[in-house]
């Protein structure tokens, strides 16, 4: 594994090189870092972190083709908590003519890109469906969107349907669906739908029948130079493709610029399972911060959250976080 991920970061480097110098391309590198104190009964929870590392490269074609190699270095529950494991976030060939765009490749789905681009603050904290586990960010796919005017546009997308980390490809697929509208006088309405079929029907000797997994979300939004608004809801039923092992959630987030270099934001999630079968996961999160950019390429955000869990015999935890993003 080391040998393959030293190839590909030499590969993504070489490219970066030649394609800069005809001027063509441009270098990805993205990083999230943290500094986080826990409080009351987590009061020993205290350190730096490097949550994530994305290095590649983006290169523009004739044609209106565009090529895109990422690598992500990150945290995952296969390796201690100490270590990162690198995988391939993107690796596709796009192509865009008029108002249709054309994706396919190891590319970013389109779950929840949308919210997560109108939340803004990925390096804090992930967008609802990222943070909860109801759908992975990227996957082997291929997409299409098709923008009608300046205030809607249709998207598809068939996937593998289990993300970047776990690629497979024989036990079915995943298709989405979904279309925005906005901005109108600044609001903006989404909506979205899958279903995976991967293990729809398969039954197990001891008799467990297995569903489709399929996902529900609406977002809708307010932005102007100020303020930006954002409300969503989700719904995923038959998580783990476990028949009625439903679950569903509410995200509200918001961000008022004091001005260009500085806001202050908050967010309030609550997440729950149909009848509470999944209780210690279930409960309710906050964030309350500050965001500071210097310049394009740093930005830095003291925050509070706190996440009090719908099971009264677990204790709430509530932390200090200085989360920072540098991305060229």
């Amino acid at each position: 594994m080391k040998n393959i991920v030293s190839v590909i970061i030499l590969f993504v480097l070489s490219l970066g090189h030649v394609y800069s110098i005809n001027g063509k391309g441009d270098a990805v590198i993205t990083i999230f870092s943290d500094f986080h104190s826990g409080f009351g009964s987590s009061n020993n929870d205290r350190g730096f972190g490097l949550e994530r590392a994305y290095i590649g490269y983006v290169y523009k074609l004739p044609q209106d083709l565009e090529i895109k190699a990422v690598m992500d270095f990150g945290i995952s529950d296969d390796v201690n908590d100490s270590h990162r494991i690198g995988f391939i976030k993107n690796a596709f060939l796009r192509w865009k003519s008029g108002e249709l765009t054309l994706s396919g490749g190891m590319i970013s789905t389109t779950q929840f890109k949308f919210q997560e681009s109108f939340w803004g603050k990925r390096y804090v904290m992930k967008s609802f469906q990222d943070e909860y586990g109801f759908g992975s960010s990227a996957d082997l796919a291929v997409s299409a969107e098709y923008k009608v005017n300046d205030f809607l546009a249709f998207d598809g997308i068939v996937a593998n349907g289990e993300g970047y980390k776990q690629v497979q490809v024989n036990d079915g697929l995943l298709y989405g669906v979904g279309f925005t509208v906005g901005y109108l006088n600044g609001f903006v309405f989404r909506a979205y739908a899958s279903y995976n079929e991967a293990a729809d029907g398969v039954k197990t000797d001891d008799g467990i029948l297995y569903r489709g997994e399929m996902n529900l979300a609406c977002f809708a939004g307010f932005r102007n130079r100020i303020i930006s608004l954002g409300a969503e809801y989700n719904m995923m039923m038959n998580s783990g493709f476990v028949n009625d092992a439903d679950r569903c959630g509410s995200s509200v987030y918001a961000t008022v610029n004091i001005n260009n270099n500085l806001g202050l934001y908050g967010r309030w999630d609550y997440l729950s399972s149909k009848e509470s079968w999944d209780k210690i996961s279930d409960g309710m999160a906050g964030i309350v911060g500050l965001e500071i950019k210097f310049g394009k390429y740093v930005r830095l955000s003291p925050n509070f959250r706190i996440w009090k869990p719908s099971d009264n015999s677990i204790k709430n935890q509530t932390y200090f976080y200085l989360n920072a993003l540098f991305a060229l």
